[in-house]
C-alpha cells in the first residue's frame, strides 16, 4: 500500500522498533496527529487470554482521572420514579417504551444506556442492535442498577466499560491529543493498572503481550512495558 505524504513524514518522526513510555508517546502522537478536529487518544491491549474460554474473559470498568475529553450522549431507560434522579445527574435523554421504539426503529444516537434492573426485560429483545454496537446495559460495567444518579454521573465524568475482543484484544479511548501528555499518561496507567488487577486466574505465561497507542489516522507507538507503574 502507498504510503500518503502525511504518513510518511508521521513515521519518519520517531523510532517505529523502539518501545516508549506512555508520556514520550503521548508527546510523539501530539507531534504527529495530523487531523483537523481533537483525535482521540487511543490504547491497544494484547492479553495473553484466551476469550472463548468463558474464565479468560476479561471486561471491566476504568474511571478515568482527567475524563475522555467530550461529551458522552447518555439515555436512562428507567421506571417513572427513578427519570428525575436520571435527570438531575445529567441524562440527555429519559424514559422507556418511547426510546425503546426509538431504538426498535434503529435509532442510536447516543453513546451509554444506564438502566434498572426492573426494565431489562423489555430492553433485551434489542440486543442484536445495541449488542453490535457495545450499547447493552450490563451489570458488570455498572449500567444496569437501581442507583441511576451515581451511574449517569460516573459515566458522563469518565468512567469506561471495556471488554476483550476474539483476538484478545483490549481497545479503548482514554482522552483527546490536545490533553497534555501527563494527563494522558495518567488516564493511560488507570486503565492498564486495572486490566492488571483483572487477570483470570486461569490465564497461563505473559499477561501483557504488547501496549500500543494511537491517535485518529494516525500510526501506533508501541509501550515498554516495564516503563508501566504497578504491573
Amino acid at each position: 500500500m502507498k504510503l500518503t505524504k502525511k504518513r510518511k513524514v508521521a513515521l519518519e518522526a520517531y523510532d517505529t522498533t523502539k518501545s516508549y513510555s506512555l508520556v514520550e508517546a503521548a508527546d510523539i502522537l501530539k507531534k504527529i496527529s495530523s487531523t483537523n478536529f481533537d483525535s482521540s487518544f487511543d490504547v491497544d491491549v494484547r492479553l495473553g487470554v484466551d476469550p472463548r474460554q468463558a474464565n479468560q474473559m476479561v471486561r471491566g470498568v476504568a474511571s478515568l482521572p482527567h475524563g475522555l475529553g467530550k461529551t458522552v450522549r447518555v439515555l436512562a431507560l428507567v421506571t417513572p420514579d427513578k427519570e428525575e434522579e436520571a435527570r438531575a445527574a445529567g441524562a440527555d435523554h429519559v424514559g422507556l417504551d418511547d426510546y425503546i421504539d426509538k431504538i426498535s426503529a434503529g435509532w442510536t444516537d447516543i453513546d451509554i444506556i444506564v438502566a434498572v434492573p426492573a426494565v431489562m426485560a423489555k430492553i433485551g429483545r434489542l440486543g442484536k442492535i445495541l449488542g453490535p454496537r457495545n450499547l447493552m446495559p450490563n451489570p458488570k460495567s455498572g449500567t444496569v442498577t437501581t442507583e441511576v444518579g451515581k451511574a449517569v454521573t460516573e459515566v458522563k465524568a469518565g468512567k469506561i466499560d471495556f471488554k476483550v475482543d476474539k483476538t484478545g484484544i483490549i481497545h479503548a479511548s482514554v482522552g483527546k491529543v490536545s490533553f497534555d501528555s501527563q494527563m494522558l499518561n495518567e488516564n493511560a496507567i488507570e486503565l492498564i493498572q486495572v486490566l492488571h488487577k483483572l487477570k483470570p486466574s486461569a490465564a497461563k505465561g505473559t499477561y501483557f503481550k504488547s501496549i500500543f497507542v494511537s491517535s485518529t489516522m494516525s500510526p501506533s507507538v508501541s509501550i515498554d512495558i516495564k516503563s508501566i507503574p504497578g504491573i
